[in-house]
């Protein structure tokens, strides 16, 4: 079911019923159970170190991008400017509330045509999720109705209240970061959305999504001008 993003809390909450549709490192796993662990540093394009957890079969980045440089180096455009970002036809990010200091928490916001531009916006050996990969994230978990609450940070310290059913015993730390919806910003400590590489339609790109109302993780679709996180995956 396809699904656009609307402006405002209550409305990303009305989401929650109708959208449902449903770098360069050696890894190193430590000590831990079978299926979960969390991995040596890998280091971006930028310089940054990033941690990475196994989930099961899969190897996630524990943080979400926040790049500002395709692979190959190119600059990826930060856009400010609301109009100027609804009209994007290629890739940009931004910053949430174009407030920098929200990058070093949630990182960048960026719209679905720098997750697809062909230069790679993902570090080497990395890449974002298909949205197929996202439905073995859920099935790994146990299926939609529990796995975001064990994707979700705990506590309140980015999360509002009441953060219902966080664990976080993935270990993939998932952060409320927010949206941008063209020429709003909504949502930063209620709700993250995370793009995933599979086009819907020629307007609309699939997401992950999660809320501080519920345990669910959501598989959604959304116009691909929005701004939304990134989490990669390992190659």
């Amino acid at each position: 079911m396809k699904t656009t993003i609307k402006t405002g809390l209550a409305a990303l909450v009305l989401l929650l019923a109708i959208s449902c549709k449903k770098e360069n490192s050696s890894i190193k796993f430590l000590p831990a159970n079978d299926d979960i662990s969390t991995e040596a540093l890998s280091t971006d394009i930028d310089g940054a170190a990033r941690d990475t957890i196994r989930i099961g079969t899969q190897v996630w980045r524990s943080t979400n991008l926040n790049l500002s440089r395709y692979r190959n180096g190119d600059k990826i455009p930060q856009v400010t400017d609301p109009a100027a970002w609804a009209a994007l036809t290629t890739g940009a990010w931004c910053y949430y509330n174009n407030d920098p200091a929200t990058g070093a928490i949630y990182g960048k916001l960026y719209n679905w045509f720098a997750v697809n531009d062909p230069r790679g916006l993902a570090p080497a050996g990395w890449h974002v999720p298909s949205d197929a990969e996202w439905a073995t994230l859920t099935t790994f978990l146990g299926g939609e109705a529990v796995a975001g609450g064990k994707m979700k940070e705990t506590g309140k310290k980015h999360w509002l209240a009441p953060n219902t059913d966080a664990t976080n015993s993935s270990g993939f730390t998932g952060i409320p970061g927010g949206v941008r919806y063209n020429f709003e910003f909504s949502g930063i400590g209620g709700y993250c959305y995370w793009w995933s590489s599979t086009e819907h339609s020629v307007d609309n790109s699939w997401d992950c999504f999660l809320s501080y109302t519920t345990g669910f993780m959501f598989q959604t679709s959304n116009t691909k001008r929005n701004g939304f996180s990134v989490r990669c995956i390992k190659d």
